[in-house]
C-alpha cells in the first residue's frame, strides 16, 4: 500500500518532487538562513546546501514550465509571440 506525503512532510524531509513552487523556495530560505545563521555542523551544513540545490532545481524546473505555458498562452498566429503589454521600466535603464 503506497502512502502519500503532504507537502510540509515533503518539505521537512527535504523531497521536494511534489513541493509547490513557494514551498520549495520557503524551504530554500529556511535552509539559507540555518546554514548563514553558524549554528550549524559543517557537516550538517554541508547535507542542507546539498538539498538546497535540489530544491533550486525544482524551482528552476516550475518557472521553465511556467514560462512554456506563458509562450503557448501568448502565440499568435504564425507562431509569433505577440506582446501582452509594456513591462515598467527598471532603474537604470
Amino acid at each position: 500500500m503506497s502512502q502519500e506525503n503532504t507537502p510540509q512532510e515533503n518539505m521537512s524531509r527535504g523531497n521536494s518532487q511534489d513541493m509547490t513552487f513557494e514551498q520549495a523556495l520557503a524551504q530554500l530560505e529556511k535552509l539559507v538562513n540555518e546554514i548563514e545563521s553558524g549554528r550549524v555542523p559543517l557537516e550538517e551544513s554541508i547535507a542542507k546546501y546539498a538539498q538546497g540545490t535540489g530544491l533550486i532545481d525544482k524551482c528552476r524546473s516550475i518557472l521553465d514550465q511556467a514560462e512554456r505555458k506563458i509562450q503557448l498562452l501568448a502565440r499568435g498566429q504564425g507562431d509569433e509571440l505577440k506582446p501582452a503589454g509594456d513591462l515598467p521600466e527598471q532603474p537604470g535603464e
